[in-house]
């Protein structure tokens, strides 16, 4: 190998290596961000991903439309569709939201927050807040 070569591949392997790098910190900061979630929701009985249902729910409130598909929340909240519909069975057992078919595609399934919901997703959401700034703030 020549010198003008073995330069280039070590400038290639220092931009690769810093990118790796760049993901493995942006892995950890989530993994830690995700744990401290899930610790201080804990006493309030949910998980950062229950959190995440009820505060996209909350949003679909804000925004007029009252619910949002299962879909829709797949695409939001990051999980798979079983470990979403189990979540949302769960959310459901505990009173928190309620679902409904849709009155425009009798297949799909619009899921809404009950009174209950809200009312926890307003007191959790100072909580959450709170960890993600304390989280993710320079």
């Amino acid at each position: 190998m020549d010198s003008c070569y073995r330069a280039r591949m070590a400038t290639v392997d220092k931009t690769e290596q810093t990118l790796v790098d760049r993901w493995r910190d942006i892995l950890t900061l989530h993994a830690r961000t995700q744990c401290e979630l899930d610790r201080t929701l804990h006493a309030h009985g949910l998980c950062a991903s229950d959190f995440e249902v009820l505060d996209v729910l909350s949003e679909a409130a804000g925004d007029g439309s009252c619910s949002y598909r299962v879909q829709e929340i797949s695409e939001r909240v990051h999980l798979s569709q079983s470990a979403l519909s189990r979540l949302i069975a769960r959310l459901e057992k505990d009173g928190l939201l309620e679902r409904a078919l849709c009155p425009e595609d009798r297949r799909g399934v619009r899921v809404a927050l009950t009174a209950k919901g809200r009312t926890l997703h307003g007191e959790v959401l100072p909580v959450q807040r709170a960890v993600l700034t304390r989280m993710l703030t320079d």
